[in-house]
C-alpha cells in the first residue's frame, strides 16, 4: 500500500506543456498539490510565494540547464528533495554529480511514465519503517505482487473517458465552423474523429471507437475533395454524442503480468541473514525489489519463479557455485553478476571475473555500493530486452500501445513526429516498429517504403496500424514492405501476440546471421563490430582491453584419430565453456576453424592471463569421447595482446595476439604468451 501523504506540495519545473499537463493531472489524482512552472523564473516565483515539499526538475530548461537551476536552488534550499528528469545524464559520473554534489534524491530517465514518478515520490515521502526482523533464507511468497499494470491502465482509461466530453465539444465547434466554409476547421475535425476511432477502443471505449469510425467515413470527402452530406454528418455526430454520454464501465484488466519493478529486481544470495536483511532495506530506499536466498538451490528456485535483472553473490565457494548454477540455467547464461568480499586481492577478483561478474564490491557494502551495483546490473540486463518503437501522431494512442506492450521482456519508445523517425531509429535501435498509417506528413506507407530502401533498416520488422482493412489496403501494406498489420481499435491480446511472434522471429534470424551454429559464439563480423565499440569505450575511460587468440592444440590429430564428429564435440564444448565464463560485457567469438578470440575490457596482461589460465585448466580436465568410444583430452594455446600497450587499433591487437599465439605453439603448446 502506498505510504505517500496527500498534503504534500510539489513544484514541477518542465517546459513541455503536454508532459506537464499529463503528469500534473496524474499526480493530482494521487492527492498531491502540484504547482507547475515552465521556466526557471516561474519556478523562483513559486518558491518565493509558497512552501513546497519537493521539486521535480527537467534536465533542459529554456535558457539554462536543470543542473544549474538545482545548483542555484541549493543556495537557499539545501535540503529540499529534488527529482531530476532527463533523457541524458545516464552515465555513472553524471549520476554521482547529481546525487552527491547537487543532492538530487533520484534521477529519472526520460521517457518516463507518470506512474514511475509516483513510485519515487511515494518513497521520498515514505514513513520510516523499523528494520525488519531477520528473514528466512528465501523470501516468502505469501504476498501477492501489486498489479501496477492493470492499475495504471485503468487510471489512464478513466482519464481518457473524462476528457471525451471535452473532445466532443471541440469537435462540435469545428463542425460548426466547417459548415460556414472553414476548410482548416474541417481538416482538424477529421483529425479529431480519426484519433477517436483509432484510440478510444484501446482505452476500453469500443462503442465510441466504432461510432467514430462511421463518422470518419462520412467525413472522408474532406480528405478527397468531395461534397459532404451534412445530414449524415449531423446524424453521425449525434450518434457519437449518445455513445459518449453513456456511462462506460472501466474495462476489467486481467492481472496476468507484473510490470518491471521501478528500478529492477535484484537477487541477493548470502548465507548471512543480516546481510540479506540489509540488502532488502537498501533495496527499499533505491526502489529495487530484492529477492533473497541462502543456497544455490534456493537461488535457482527463485530465478525459475520470477524475472531477476542481476545477482549479488558472496565471494565464497558457495557463491562461486551459485554463479555457475545460475549461469547454467536455460535463458540465464548471461545473467549479470556481482560479488562482495572482505578481501580485495587480485586472486579474488580473477575468480569473480572468471565466474562472470561485472562488479566486485567490498563487504560489508554501503548504500552507495548497493545503488551502483543495482544500476549497473539492471542496465546490463535491460540491454537484453526487445525494444519496440511506436509511431503515431496521437499521443493517447502512443500511451495506450505502450502500456499494452511494456513488460519485463519488452521496452517501448514512443514517437509522435513522423519526420523524426530516422533520427529516432538511429538513437534507439528498435527491434520492431509499429507505424500508424494515417499521419500528418508522410504516411505509414511512405515511411515503410523509405525504410525498405535504406540498407540499415531493410530487415526491421514493421507492423502497420490502420482503421482500413480492405483488400486494397492489405495489398498496399505488403507492397510497401510491411510485415503485418493491425486493425483499429487494437485489441491488447492480438497486439501482444503479433508483436511477440515477430520479435521472436527477428531474434532467431539474428542468431542465424550473427552466431556460429556449432559453438553458439559470435561470428567474426559481429565480433569485429562489437570490439571496435569496446576499444572506443576503453579509450574514453582510460582502461585497458585485452584481446586473446585461442587455438585448440593438435586439432587435426583429433579429427584424424578420433573422427570429425569428435572434433565437432570439442569445438562445441569449448564454445559453451567460453560462453558460460567471463562477464557479459566480455566478447567471445569463433574466428574460424579451431580458432577462437576473446576480448576482456578492463583487464591487464596479468589478470587476463590468470583468467584465461583457469579456462585452460577447465578444458584440459574435460574428457571427450571419440567416434569409436575411446576417451581423450585436449588443450589450447593462446596469444594475448593488450591495448594500449600493444596497439590502439583492432588490426594492431590482432597481429600482436596472432604472433604470440604462433610463439606459444613453437614453445610447446598448452600455454599463453603475453610477450
Amino acid at each position: 500500500m502506498s505510504t505517500a501523504r496527500n498534503d504534500k506540495t510539489l513544484l514541477f519545473l518542465e517546459d513541455d506543456r503536454d508532459l506537464q499537463a499529463l503528469v500534473c493531472t496524474f499526480l493530482r489524482d494521487r492527492g498531491y498539490q502540484v504547482t507547475p512552472a515552465r521556466t526557471a523564473a516561474e519556478a523562483r516565483e513559486v518558491l518565493q510565494s509558497k512552501p513546497v515539499d519537493a521539486a521535480i526538475v527537467d534536465g533542459l530548461l529554456p535558457g539554462m540547464t536543470g543542473a544549474d537551476f538545482i545548483r542555484e536552488l541549493r543556495k537557499t534550499k539545501p535540503d529540499l528533495p529534488v527529482l531530476f528528469a532527463s533523457a541524458f545524464w545516464k552515465d555513472l559520473k553524471s549520476h554521482e554529480l547529481l546525487t552527491r554534489q547537487l543532492g538530487v534524491a533520484r534521477v529519472v530517465h526520460k521517457p518516463y511514465r507518470p506512474e514511475e514518478l509516483a513510485v519515487w515520490l511515494e518513497q521520498l515521502f515514505a514513513v520510516a519503517q523499523p528494520p525488519p526482523p531477520p528473514a528466512e533464507a528465501l523470501e516468502a511468497e505469501d504476498a501477492e505482487p501489486v498489479d501496477d499494470f492493470a492499475a495504471s491502465l485503468a487510471l489512464l482509461s478513466a482519464d481518457y473517458g473524462a476528457k471525451l466530453p471535452e473532445r466532443l465539444a471541440m469537435l462540435q465547434a469545428l463542425l460548426g465552423k466547417g459548415r460556414h466554409g472553414d476548410a482548416a476547421a474541417m481538416e482538424e475535425a477529421y483529425s479529431v474523429v480519426h484519433k477517436l476511432h483509432g484510440t478510444a477502443g484501446s482505452y476500453g471505449f469500443r462503442e465510441v471507437s466504432i461510432t467514430a469510425g462511421a463518422l470518419e467515413d462520412v467525413l472522408r470527402p474532406v480528405k478527397t475533395g468531395g461534397t459532404l452530406d451534412w445530414a449524415r454528418v449531423d446524424a453521425g455526430f449525434r450518434a457519437l454524442e449518445d455513445r459518449v454520454s453513456l456511462p462506460v464501465l472501466t474495462p476489467e484488466l486481467e492481472p496476468e503480468e507484473a510490470v518491471v519493478a521501478a528500478m529492477g529486481t535484484l537477487l541477493v544470495v548470502d548465507e548471512d541473514a543480516a546481510v540479506l536483511a540489509d540488502a532488502r532495506r537498501m533495496g527499499e530506499r533505491e526502489g529495487v525489489r530484492v529477492v533473497t536466498a541462502a543456497t544455490p538451490q534456493d537461488a535457482c528456485a527463485a530465478v525459475e519463479r520470477q524475472w531477476v535483472d542481476g545477482a549479488l553473490l558472496h565471494m565464497s565457494p558457495a557463491g562461486l557455485a551459485t554463479a555457475g548454477a545460475l549461469r547454467a540455467m536455460e535463458g540465464h547464461q548471461s545473467l549479470p553478476l556481482a560479488f562482495s568480499s572482505t578481501g580485495s586481492g587480485l586472486q579474488e577478483r580473477v575468480h569473480a571475473a572468471h565466474a562472470g561478474a561485472s562488479l566486485f564490491l567490498p563487504r560489508p557494502f554501503t548504500q552507495q555500493d548497493f545503488a551502483t551495483a543495482a544500476e549497473r546490473l539492471v542496465a546490463t540486463r535491460r540491454l537484453e530486452r526487445a525494444k519496440v518503437m511506436v509511431v503515431d501522431d496521437d499521443p493517447e494512442a502512443v500511451r495506450a500501445l505502450s502500456q499494452a506492450l511494456v513488460s519485463d521482456a519488452v521496452e517501448v519508445v514512443g514517437l509522435e513526429n513522423a519526420y523524426g523517425l530516422l533520427d529516432a531509429l538511429a538513437e534507439h535501435r528498435p527491434d520492431l516498429l509499429l507505424l500508424d498509417v494515417q499521419m500528418p506528413g508522410p504516411s505509414g506507407f511512405d515511411l515503410c517504403r523509405i525504410l525498405r530502401l535504406t540498407p540499415e533498416w531493410q530487415e526491421l520488422p514493421i507492423l502497420l496500424i490502420t482503421a482500413q482493412v480492405g483488400l486494397e489496403f492489405r495489398l498496399a501494406a505488403f507492397q510497401a514492405g510491411a510485415d503485418d498489420y493491425l486493425a483499429k481499435p487494437v485489441l491488447k491480446e492480438e497486439l501482444r501476440a503479433r508483436v511477440h511472434a515477430r520479435l521472436e522471429r527477428a531474434r532467431l534470424s539474428r542468431e542465424r546471421t550473427e552466431r556460429d551454429a556449432l559453438t553458439g559464439l559470435m561470428l567474426r563480423r559481429p565480433f569485429v563490430e562489437s570490439v571496435a565499440t569496446r576499444l572506443s569505450e576503453a579509450r574514453r575511460s582510460d582502461r585497458p582491453l585485452a584481446l586473446c587468440f585461442l587455438d585448440v592444440d593438435h586439432f587435426k590429430k583429433v579429427n584424424d584419430q578420433h573422427g570429425h564428429l569428435a572434433g565437432d564435440r570439442v569445438l562445441m564444448r569449448l564454445g559453451r565453456l567460453l560462453g558460460a565464463r567471463f562477464r557479459r560485457e566480455d566478447l567471445r567469438a569463433r574466428w574460424g576453424g579451431e580458432e577462437f578470440v576473446v576480448a576482456l575490457l578492463g583487464e591487464t596482461p596479468e589478470s587476463a592471463k590468470e583468467i584465461l589460465s583457469r579456462t585452460a585448466e577447465e578444458l584440459s580436465a574435460m574428457t571427450f569421447e571419440g567416434d569409436a568410444g575411446e576417451t581423450f583430452h585436449v588443450t589450447f594455446s593462446a596469444g594475448l595482446a593488450v591495448a594500449p600497450m600493444d596497439g590502439t587499433s583492432l588490426d594492431e591487437l590482432l597481429r600482436a595476439a596472432d604472433a604470440r599465439l604462433y610463439r606459444a605453439k613453437e614453445n610447446g603448446r598448452n600455454r599463453i604468451e603475453t610477450e
